[in-house]
């Protein structure tokens, strides 16, 4: 399961214009004359059309870190390819956004360099200078808050911070302080290190919650996982499909989407939010500005902020940043939209704002190495 570290934020309204749609016949020819690297919309391209057609002159696109199974990436990356007749190249599904960054760093300049990346705060906020601004057509229907003012990065997704159980072996927890108990020994684990990964590192936040502190406070989170190891109970397995197809994994604390997505290959695997705040956090999107195929990379942007993509997030159980622009227009699915939302509403949400991430990143990188030697 991807990992990640998570921009804060909230809120998704208004409706815009969707994605011009690659149409029949002959394709037009790619303007000439267009610098890719240094365009900042599809208008400067001359339109959708010239766009499209330069991103097919490229015909290749590197993506990073985009697990098929996490938030409905398959579909998407097919859906990519077969309507715009351009090979995706995907590396390394599994990554986290630091190693997001340093892949684009190692191969600078060659052409297997990420095109894209989808990240979260910590390494988003310290990276902006590799990012290239672009504002796509839909720009208007994402809210301010989810979108840098130059469109260097822009929240496309979130999920809802829950805990995934085995119901075959486990039982359904229904407070925090449950999962410290005998029932649960050497069962408990979080998606990755909540130093570089955002599920981690929600998992943490969502736990200080519960424990009496918040997102303006990570030690009540990072004290009672050290509660959970005294127990016995913390299992240090990264949790993957296959380990909790497996019963490797029987507890997991990670994005709503992704445990309810594991019962696919694991039917008694349920998905449940305890009583309390709810973590939400939306994830990145930004373009490398030394992308290999600028074009192609723009163009994947359109396509990530379309009617189209935002809801076939929805299907893979994620919150899309323009869920109110779909509702506005007729296309959303109410029950998908409750199960991505895991039952919960606006009113649960928690977020720590940038100030807040960057405290409990320090925090993180102070005291959690300690507590998992």
């Amino acid at each position: 399961m991807k990992t990640r570290i998570l921009l804060a934020s909230a809120g998704v309204l208004a409706l815009s214009a969707s994605l011009v749609a690659c149409s029949g016949g002959a394709a037009p020819e790619a303007p000439a004359g267009v610098d890719a690297a240094t365009a900042t919309s599809a208008e400067d391209f001359g339109g959708m059309d010239q766009l499209i057609a330069a991103a097919q002159a490229e015909g290749e696109l590197n993506v990073i870190a985009l697990p098929e199974d996490w938030a409905n990436y398959g579909a998407i990356l097919s859906g990519f390819e077969d309507k715009y007749d351009i090979t995706v190249n995907s590396a390394n599904p599994n990554a986290s956004s630091a190693e997001e960054i340093q892949a684009a760093q190692n191969q600078a300049g060659q052409d297997t360099a990420p095109d894209v990346f989808d990240l979260g705060t910590a390494v988003a906020l310290e990276n902006t200078d590799k990012f290239a601004p672009y504002k796509v057509t839909t720009w208007d229907s994402i809210p301010e808050k989810n979108k840098h003012p130059e469109g260097l990065w822009v929240n496309n997704y979130t999920g809802i911070m829950s805990v995934g159980y085995d119901s075959s072996t486990v039982e359904e927890p229904k407070q925090l302080d449950d999962l410290l108990g005998e029932k649960y020994r050497g069962s408990v684990a979080l998606n990755g290190d909540p130093t570089q990964a955002g599920a981690a590192f929600a998992a943490v936040g969502t736990i200080s919650a519960l424990a009496g502190g918040g997102v303006e406070d990570f030690a009540p989170g990072i004290d009672w996982m050290q509660k959970l190891k005294d127990a016995g109970n913390f299992l240090t397995v990264d949790p993957t499909p296959a380990t909790i197809a497996s019963g490797e994994t029987p507890v997991v604390f990670d994005w709503s989407f992704n445990n309810i997505a594991a019962a696919a290959n694991k039917p008694d695997f349920k998905t449940t939010v305890l009583p309390g705040a709810a973590y939400v956090s939306f994830y990145n999107e930004a373009i490398n500005k030394d992308a290999p195929h600028p074009a192609a990379a723009r163009l994947w942007q359109e396509w990530m902020f379309s009617d189209e993509v935002q809801t076939l997030l929805l299907e893979g159980n994620s919150v899309p940043v323009r869920v109110d622009a779909l509702k506005e227009a007729g296309s959303v699915d109410e029950k998908l939209l409750e199960t991505a939302t895991a039952g919960t509403t606006s009113e649960d949400w928690i977020s720590p704002n940038q100030e807040q991430t960057d405290a409990a990143n320090k925090l993180l990188t102070e005291r959690w190495a300690a507590l998992t030697r």
